[in-house]
């Protein structure tokens, strides 16, 4: 572990047993989340920062869980001393959103009433709800206001939704990669790996514990997300036309790299997550639009009043650099000063967790700027 590492961290789990009211109306209780942190919250507690995670991340952003870790957690080399998030001056809080399987409460998790995984009798939820527990895990850990909220992707989303929803609970925001609500190609993407999963004999309609898992199914739901992480460019310099097996091209079951590539990562990914989970996250991710609840996008998006930094990259084509371009827009209409960067990558949508070092300048002055005006 270098110097620059936040070294071990161990992640440490809250249990509400008061009632979770969702968007859709139902009501849960207990729900239990995970939650990593790291550095220090200083005597004021306006230092902390929440990073929230993409997709299928977890609440293990950095550093490692054990010496005997291979990997560190998925955005290490943004978090740490002297890094983007520096922990030597801000405490930063990562906590598993609500509906995954790395700790907090889903679909795979024990209803404590039958002693079985929920499965699909687990409430369909949203982005707003997601936030709802972060807010409740903050409220849980004393903190009164955060100096920002920041995520890529879907941590993006959470970002923007902390804004609309808790404008006085942040100070700013960092949403990377992301948007206000995704396009119908993003939806279409989503709807094959839900088949993919629904498909899959094994899946049993969501009944599929103790029994084989829909192994198939999510992996392929898997490489089709895979697909919409990468760009044209970055396809042709990982993969090009290379073709991976012996047999040649006339060999019917050979395969080039690129099929290689997405077959190992989509059957890797299976050992990982839960296929239910899975299904919620992107009916999430579908569902979410920031002008839900509101007269029109217009109007949400009015409601930030957080500094912002935007963050897109020029490849992404799975949340296009337009649909950010179109949230400043609307918040200059309304009078605020929004900082936005579009950032030449070849990485496409991956760019976020990828592209460090151009992020982190970007990063570091803009909450240093945020630091000093709220300590001042």
């Amino acid at each position: 572990m270098d110097k620059n590492s936040v070294g071990l961290v161990k992640t440490k789990y809250v249990t509400f047993k008061e009632d979770f009211y969702f968007e859709s109306g139902r009501i849960l209780s207990p729900i239990t989340v995970a939650y990593e942190t790291y550095g220090k919250l200083n005597k004021e507690k306006n230092n902390a920062i929440l990073i929230c995670h993409a997709l299928t991340g977890s609440a293990h952003a950095a550093g490692y869980n054990s010496p005997d870790d291979q990997k560190p957690g998925w955005w290490d080399s943004m978090i740490g001393p002297n890094k983007a998030f520096d922990t030597e001056k801000y405490f930063i809080i990562c906590s598993n959103f609500l509906g995954s399987c790395y700790g907090t409460t889903g679909p795979a998790s024990v209803d404590p009433s039958t002693g079985k995984p929920y499965g699909l009798k687990f409430p369909v939820f949203t982005v707003k709800d997601m936030v709802k527990l972060q807010k409740k895990l903050i409220d849980y850990l004393g903190i009164e206001k955060l100096l920002c909220v920041a995520g890529g992707s879907m941590g993006g989303m959470q970002a923007l939704e902390w804004a609309v929803t808790f404008p006085e609970k942040t100070n700013s925001i960092i949403p990377i990669a992301t948007a206000g609500r995704i396009t119908p190609m993003a939806i279409a993407f989503n709807t094959i790996g839900r088949f993919a999963i629904m498909k899959d004999p094994n899946w049993m309609n969501g009944d599929y514990y103790g029994k084989a898992i829909p192994r198939d199914g999510l992996a392929i739901a898997r490489m089709v997300g895979h697909i919409t992480y990468m760009s044209d460019k970055s396809f042709h310099k990982k993969f090009g036309r290379r073709y991976a097996t012996f047999g040649g091209i006339y060999d019917f079951f050979g395969y080039f790299e690129v099929e290689n590539y997405l077959k190992y990562n989509g059957y890797k990914f299976t050992e990982r997550f839960d296929a239910n989970c899975y299904l919620y996250i992107i009916k999430a991710m579908d569902i979410f639009d920031l002008s839900y609840g509101y007269g029109s996008y217009e109007e949400a998006v009015g409601r930030i009043s957080a500094d912002t930094l935007f963050i897109t990259f020029t490849s992404d084509f799975l949340f296009p650099s337009y649909q950010t371009e179109e949230i400043v827009s609307i918040m200059k209409n309304h009078g605020k000063n929004p900082e936005w960067v579009d950032i030449e990558s070849d990485y496409g949508h991956d760019a976020f967790l990828l592209e460090f070092d151009t992020q982190s300048a970007y990063i570091k002055e803009f909450l240093n700027n945020v630091y000093n005006k709220v300590i001042s």
